[in-house]
């Protein structure tokens, strides 16, 4: 059981904020009405301390994201049809990422209001986490929309700024720059932070969203010819060049040779890679199993399992790759890079899972649990508790603690060495030891070099990103980097694909072995998971706003533009 209670503060905001100012609530009569209310918390009582920044900006920690199945909106993972990968996304009424996101803007432009002036450095230290949630709730909105209305003060209810056109993308994505980059001058670094406060925000957490935002804008405009593409990938080289020299933070090695697959379980919780988290406590606010890992869960796909490298770094496509085919049931996993196995699991492997009624242990693929989907089961995130994990069903949502990881070091390295290659065309040996090279150190496979990508025809961009897709793989990062490369319109119309079942072992086992599935396999006997898959380049690469905001816009005399083809 882990030690995370004291500072679960930031967890529950919204919950413990209302308790913590119910305590303050106190009934009486006063004959003058010109005294403060001794009833209510009002802003003549309020924001007067720093614990008062505090309370009010623990709110802003509640939209930060929980254990999703973002990376089904792409093409490496499957478990049902997904109108975002599969181009059959319909406007709606209301967007949740839209209300919460402008509802937490709100908030923390308050904050920023009411901090302005202020020289406690206790203070200044919250507002600083009031600007980098701005930043992060607008970046949620620019992934997906583009640019959208900026609204960076409170508003009233008649105030002419309710109806603010749309901001440009560029302008959304210097706001945010700009935010980040005045943030982390007043957030602390990672070391200074006391055992309460491990989780909250900090000046590393800055600087990789900065990173983050930055490589997005820029690789976006780049793919598309944009006028400022230099200027973010210099921006994303010196964020995250920051964050490599600082020393705060490093890669998880703590679990030897399944670092990987431990980093994101009870084990690599506050370790040195964990940049932001969305944190979790046994008892005070755990999580159920995050995911089905068996029949419609969130399972990796044979693109995704394709991308994976030899024990020798090449491609299994490659002459002289070591690949050992598909014939059975275990042979595609054999000398392959580590992170493969330590993402799904390995046919036959015994995994502490529990079914009820009856407890046992499931041996997959025996066991008549299984995925009929892609026919790879996801082992990232499969906790070893026997009682709790099973499958996504039974669990009590107290037992697991784990932390979902949404800024991480290895994200940092990822981002320079793209960064580096975008803006010069080139990355030297160097730069690559420093980035992507640490990461296949941690997994003991062989280092990428200009001398190997020449020597075997390779190609340094496709590498460079396979890597990131490899290393970041089902959390949630590859519906946005297809968009930001233009490439979307080529992977997204292609059938989602699993095992491969004709010529194979598993042609002898149910249910594939039924004649049915002669049906459900593509003319190499891959099965075929969904089909008829479309993306229109001219709309998908960004959503629809809501129609509702559309409308509301228009009913007051004023134009909220829809994104094109909506």
């Amino acid at each position: 059981m882990k030690r995370k209670y004291s500072h679960r503060n930031i967890l529950k905001p919204a919950a413990l904020a209302l308790i913590c100012l119910s305590a303050m609530v106190w009934t009486g009569c006063k004959k003058d009405l010109n005294l403060v209310s001794k009833d209510t918390i009002t802003d003549a009582t309020f924001w007067k301390t720093g614990a008062d920044f505090k309370l009010a900006a623990n709110n802003l920690y509640s939209g930060l994201d929980r254990f999703g199945e973002e990376d089904t909106e792409s093409d490496i993972a499957f478990n049902t049809p997904d109108p975002v990968s599969n181009g059959n996304l319909q406007p709606s009424e209301t967007s949740s990422t839209w209300t919460s996101s402008y509802s937490n803007i709100r908030s923390a432009n308050n904050i920023l209001e009411k901090g302005a002036g202020m020289t406690d450095a206790d203070i200044k230290k919250y507002v600083a986490e009031a600007k980098f949630f701005r930043a992060w709730y607008y970046w949620k909105l620019l992934r997906i929309y583009g640019g959208v209305p900026l609204i960076t003060r409170v508003l009233s209810s008649d105030d002419p700024d309710l109806f603010a056109a749309r901001s440009t993308r560029t302008q959304t994505a210097d706001l945010i720059l700009k935010d980040l980059d005045e943030a982390k001058n007043d957030l602390p670094v990672q070391a200074d932070l006391s055992s309460p406060d491990i989780g909250r925000i900090t000046r590393g957490a800055a600087l990789a969203l900065a990173a983050r935002v930055a490589l997005f804008e820029g690789t976006w405009q780049k793919s598309r010819s944009g006028a400022d593409a230099a200027k973010y990938l210099d921006a994303a080289v010196t964020a995250s060049l920051a964050i490599i020299n600082s020393g705060t933070y490093s890669l998880y090695t703590g679990s030897g040779a399944q670092s990987y697959r431990y980093l994101f379980l009870e084990a690599g919780d506050d370790s040195k890679e964990s940049i932001l988290d969305r944190r979790y406590a046994r008892n005070i606010l755990g999580h159920d199993a995050p995911y089905m890992y068996d029949q419609d869960g969130y399972n990796p796909t044979r693109k995704m399992v394709d991308m994976y490298l030899d024990k020798n770094g090449l491609p299994i496509s490659s002459p002289g790759s070591v690949f050992q085919g598909y014939a059975t049931f275990t042979s595609e996993f054999q000398d392959r890079d580590p992170r493969m196995t330590q993402t799904m699991i390995i046919p036959g492997t015994l995994t502490n899972r529990v079914f009820f009624p009856v407890s046992k242990v499931a041996n997959w693929p025996d066991a008549p649990q299984r995925n009929f989907n892609t026919g790879y089961i996801l082992y990232k995130y499969m906790s070893e508790d026997p009682v709790a994990n099973n499958s996504g069903r039974e669990g009590d949502n107290s037992l697991f603690d784990y932390d979902r990881h949404l800024i991480r070091y290895a994200e940092v390295l990822l981002i320079y060495a793209e960064a580096i290659f975008e803006k010069n065309g080139s990355i030297s040996d160097n730069d690559l030891n420093i980035s992507v090279n640490k990461l296949r150190d941690r997994v003991a496979m062989p280092h990428i070099t200009n001398g190997f990508v020449g020597a075997n025809n390779l190609d340094m961009r496709t590498e460079i990103r396979r890597e990131r897709t490899v290393e970041l793989t089902l959390e949630g990062f590859r519906y946005d980097d297809i968009r930001r490369w233009k490439t979307a319109e080529t992977e997204l119309p292609q059938d989602v694909k699993g095992i491969k079942i004709s010529g194979t072992s598993w042609a002898t086992r149910a249910p594939y072995n039924d004649p049915s599935y002669a049906g459900k396999v593509d003319a190499n006997g891959f099965l075929i998971a969904e089909r008829s898959r479309k993306f229109d380049p001219a709309k998908d690469y960004l959503q629809p706003l809501p129609t509702k905001e559309v409308a509301f816009y228009q009913a007051s005399g004023h134009t909220l533009e829809q994104n094109p083809g909506w």
